[in-house]
Parts: C-alpha cells; structure tokens; sequence
C-alpha cells in the first residue's frame, strides 16, 4: 500500500500549471522550486523500493521529455525547451497514480481499454486524430503484457486529465501533425496517457520489484 498524500499532489499540478501560465515572468521558478521541494519530501518519506521507483521515473521521464518534445517535436511548452518543474512533475503524478490505482475495481480495467479503443478507432476513420490509434495499440500492449493493468488504466485516464488541463490553459501545446509521421494528432491527443503507461512500464523494469509489482499482485490475489 502506497502512502501518498494526494491532495498536495494534486493541487501542485493543477495551480502550479495555473501559476506557470499567468503568474508572470518569477512563476514559472516558484512552481519549480515548490515541485522539486515536494518531490524532496516524498522521497525522503518513502521506502526504499518505492524510492528507487521514483528516481527511476525522474531519470526516464527527463529522458522522453527530451526526445518527445525536443527532439521529435510532438509537443513544446510555453517557453522554449524544458520547464524545471516537468521531471518532478511527472514523478507527483506517478505517485498519484500509484495510490489511486490501488482503488481502482479490476473489473474496471478491460472497459476502459476497450472504450479507449472504440474512441481512437473513430478519431482515425474521421480524420481528426491518427496519432491516437498508434497510442491506445500501445495502451492495450500494457495492458495485456504489462504488470500493472491497473496503474496503467488509472494513469491513462489521470494523465488525459492533466493534458486537458494544461493544454487549455496553454502551458503547452501538441503539433497539429506529428513530425516524421504526418499523422493529424489533436491538442491533446485522445490517447496521449499512453506515454505515461509506457513510463510506469519502464520505471518498473528499471526499479525492479516495487510499488507497480506490488499492484499486479495485489489484483491477482
């Protein structure tokens, strides 16, 4: 069982996005400082298995920030190259997603999959969003394969959140095409959780034995 206090968690991401967007030109610091300042807390708090997760989930997901963003150009943030506060962010959110996903019903798992599936099946047929298919077949291989269908189904729905979010207020914004592929792709893509799934996949393989395992065996008890 994880011990992660959500509601920090949640108001960092969500006011934090509010304050990088129009808390002027020192926000955008503060809510680093203040993010990596949390991320020091909970690491400090944490066990040991569940700490090198978190390290894992930095390291990998300062690693896909680079490539998506800087080098395939998927997306950009508001101000050019990468905002301090993103890396730490990624690890409150996959802290969420941990505690959150103990919660979630295994039944829950496959419909969500399958209505994910339904939805970028007909974003591809119209046009609108091509990149999506691509990204709930990676979704569906997490699930099928992965350790964790749990924390993966929680996090591509947590994660869509947080695009929306961000996405509207502005702190970032996805290429109407995704580059290399010419696919048409929305802001944000249906599907874009599926990134995170992937993260969570990695971070596990990285870490070893540790919170996402402890999930799989949970539902499978």
């Amino acid at each position: 069982m994880t011990h992660t206090p959500a509601l920090p968690i949640i108001l960092t991401i969500a006011l934090g996005l509010v304050l990088d967007q129009y808390g002027g030109p020192w926000a955008t610091h503060a809510v680093s400082l203040w993010t990596w300042g949390l991320l020091a807390l909970l690491l400090q708090r944490a066990p040991s298995t569940q700490r090198a997760a978190m390290l894992a989930c930095l390291l990998i997901a300062t690693a896909g920030e680079l490539f998506l963003a800087l080098a395939w150009g998927l997306y950009s943030y508001r101000e050019a190259g990468l905002p301090l506060f993103v890396p730490p962010g990624h690890v409150l959110l996959y802290m969420l997603g941990l505690a959150l996903a103990e919660r979630m019903p295994s039944s829950l798992v496959r419909p969500i999959g399958a209505v994910a599936a339904i939805a970028a099946a007909g974003l591809w047929m119209s046009g609108v969003d091509a990149l999506s298919a691509l990204l709930v077949a990676l979704f569906l291989l997490c699930l099928r394969f992965g350790p964790a269908p749990r924390l993966y189904a929680t996090m591509f729905l947590l994660s869509l959140a947080m695009e929306l979010w961000g996405t509207w207020l502005g702190n970032w914004q996805w290429q109407a095409h995704a580059p290399w592929l010419g696919w048409a792709t929305m802001n944000p893509p249906f599907a874009a959780g599926a990134f995170y799934c992937v993260l969570d996949m990695l971070v596990g393989l990285l870490a070893g034995r540790g919170p996402v395992t402890d999930i799989a065996l949970a539902r499978r008890s």
